[in-house]
């Protein structure tokens, strides 16, 4: 089967302890959706099981938004979030 990778944004901060990142959005995206992050030879794929902008819980957010998303392994800042389709 053949996925579509879709560039959606990069990581502006990585909180190590939390295990959270920022991603500053170019494209929208939505609670349920599958994401991949890369950053050099390190990737990872993982559901979006929640995100939130200004420490609000949201199912959406669109193009322009800063959205805080827990992450299952650790990242770092740079890295590109591709939506999976």
């Amino acid at each position: 089967m053949f996925f579509m990778e879709q560039l959606i944004g990069k990581v502006t901060h990585y909180f190590d302890k939390a295990m959270v990142i920022v991603i500053k959005l170019e494209k929208p995206i939505s609670v349920g959706s599958t994401i991949k992050i890369k950053r050099g030879e390190e990737e990872f794929e993982q559901k979006v099981e929640s995100m939130q902008i200004d420490h609000k819980n949201v199912e959406k957010a669109k193009k322009e938004d800063e959205i805080a998303i827990k992450v299952d392994q650790p990242t770092k800042e740079g890295a590109e979030v591709y939506k999976i389709e």
